[in-house]
């Protein structure tokens, strides 16, 4: 297996680590140098891409690679992989795709469930990018009949992003806002998923997500009694001091299904819930 990424950041870092046994080389893009030499040092070979102009060398890699992970949002001008790397793409043997993509796309169901075939109807601008993109790397597999997985995240967390060093680090916030939900998903499932649809390649979407949306209040209530400190202050929602976008991501409420997830690829959740993942970092490590 040699697997190309496109954005190596911190969910397909993962990915990576996650299949390091089957991988004979990965490769994968950064913007910065900096970045460029930590990945080298971690046996990934880098390649600068800064979405505005092909990067060099990486026409000859995707030439090699068997597999491609696509982690890199769209900008105002479409997929910037499509835009630069699209004919190369379309010369290369890839065996599958994953791109890397959001629920935000379903926009707000005020808390009822919805699941992949739910009508997408995004009110961000940044979630309105990002399906076109999923519907240009749909048409793409058409085209090419290279199989392309469009795995829909929820909100992501893990070591070094999660409620416990968020309270640690004095930065948790106890918002309250009745009746909100949120999705999540643990960074290491995220790994997991995606290893499952590598193995069954297949054009098709997936929402990767645990298996209990719950109010954001819950997860910090949680994580401090773990912790065995107090909650921070509850913050009543209306009167929050917030950026627009954190305020546009409470404009969108629902409960996400993940079963196709669960019975097209036979996927077991190594964290279900939050408190299962709160539970194993406490125990484990949350830097």
């Amino acid at each position: 297996m040699r697997l190309f990424v496109f954005g190596m950041g911190y969910s397909a870092l993962a990915f990576v680590e996650k299949l390091r046994d089957r991988l004979d080389w990965v490769g994968g893009t950064t913007r910065s140098v900096e970045k460029a030499a930590s990945l080298l040092e971690r046996g990934i070979a880098p390649f600068l891409f800064d979405g505005t102009s092909p990067g060099d060398g990486i026409a000859e890699a995707l030439a090699e690679a068997t597999h491609l992970l696509v982690s890199i949002a769209p900008d105002e001008d479409g997929d910037p992989v499509l835009l630069q790397h699209g004919g190369d793409l379309e010369a290369a043997n890839l065996s599958w795709i994953g791109y890397l993509s959001t629920i935000g796309v379903y926009g707000n169901h005020d808390g009822a469930w919805i699941d992949e075939y739910t009508p997408a109807a995004p009110l961000s601008e940044r979630s309105k990018r990002r399906l076109e993109a999923e519907n240009g790397w749909l048409e793409f597999a058409e085209e090419t009949g290279i199989p392309v997985g469009i795995f829909r995240l929820s909100g992501i967390y893990g070591p070094g992003r999660n409620a416990l060093l968020n309270l640690e680090e004095g930065k948790a916030r106890r918002l309250i806002k009745p009746g909100q939900v949120f999705n999540r998903i643990h960074v290491d499932d995220i790994a997991g998923a995606l290893e499952a649809a590598s193995l069954r390649p297949d054009t098709r979407i997936y929402n990767v997500t645990d298996d209990e949306p719950s109010a954001p209040q819950d997860v910090i209530e949680y994580a401090a009694e773990l912790m065995g400190v107090a909650p921070p202050p509850a913050i009543d929602f209306e009167k929050a001091d917030l950026s627009p976008m954190a305020r546009s991501f409470y404009a969108e409420n629902k409960r996400v299904s993940n079963a196709r997830l669960k019975d097209a690829l036979g996927y077991s959740f190594r964290h279900p819930t939050y408190r299962a993942a709160l539970d194993h970092m406490f125990k484990t490590g949350w830097r």
